[in-house]
């Protein structure tokens, strides 16, 4: 899977260099296996974020993109996207991604991460759960999804990639302890509890983590279908 990822990541037009952060001598082992780039790190981080700033620490750049290693199937276009802001001299210091959410199953799926953004699409919320939550169509005890429209939706799906300008990644480490980010798990919202602004990029190409074994079985049966 580090490897998919790997060379997913090395495909995209704006990035420079590919770096596997990792605490785990198997996956340090695996990825010079293929002579890809890893880095050793302390075991001691609380989030991948805090573990790439480690990586970056002492190297020049002024972008830095961080890509979850559950992302086999990342597409190289979400990256180029996800950092051109930073390029353009966004105001944000952290851009993402999202993508319109297609079917009520995965609205309610406590595996998809949703996204509400404001009118300058930049983030208010993330959560597991489903957000904005529909009062007066879904609060009885009898759910009805009529107010759902996967063509002219507020609910959408939060794609897991990051850029970071490199001074404010820095910093996050430092960010004050978040309640937010404990009780949902989720460390953007150290960001956004710290007063930070994180600019959230609309995409039309999806991207699948594996966060479960029926998400391995959707990997792999795409991953055949599409290998020779």
């Amino acid at each position: 899977m580090v490897q998919w990822v790997f060379e997913q990541a090395s495909k995209a037009k704006s990035i420079s260099e590919v770096i596997v952060a990792t605490d785990d001598n198997r996956i340090l082992e695996a990825v010079n296996g293929f002579g890809g780039n890893a880095v050793m790190t302390s075991a001691d981080h609380e989030s991948g974020t805090d573990r790439i700033a480690e990586v970056v620490r002492d190297r020049e750049c002024e972008v830095v993109v961080n890509v979850q290693g559950d992302e086999p199937l990342i597409a190289p276009e979400n990256i180029d996207r996800v950092v051109r802001p930073l390029l353009e001299n966004a105001i944000e210091s952290t851009v993402t991604l999202r993508i319109l959410i297609k079917s009520c199953e995965e609205l309610m799926d406590r595996n998809v991460t949703k996204v509400v953004v404001d009118n300058s699409n930049s983030a208010l919320y993330f959560s597991k759960a489903p957000i904005p939550w529909d009062r007066d169509k879904w609060g009885g005890d009898s759910i009805e999804y009529s107010s759902f429209d996967p063509l002219k939706s507020f609910w959408y799906k939060h794609i897991g990639l990051y850029a970071y300008r490199k001074k404010f990644l820095m910093g996050f480490g430092s960010l004050p302890d978040s309640g937010l980010e404990k009780i949902e798990k989720l460390e953007q919202l150290r960001i956004l509890e710290g007063g930070f602004k994180i600019k959230v990029v609309e995409t039309n190409i999806d991207s699948i983590g594996v966060d479960c074994e029926a998400d391995l079985a959707i990997i792999e049966k795409h991953l055949a279908a599409v290998l020779p």
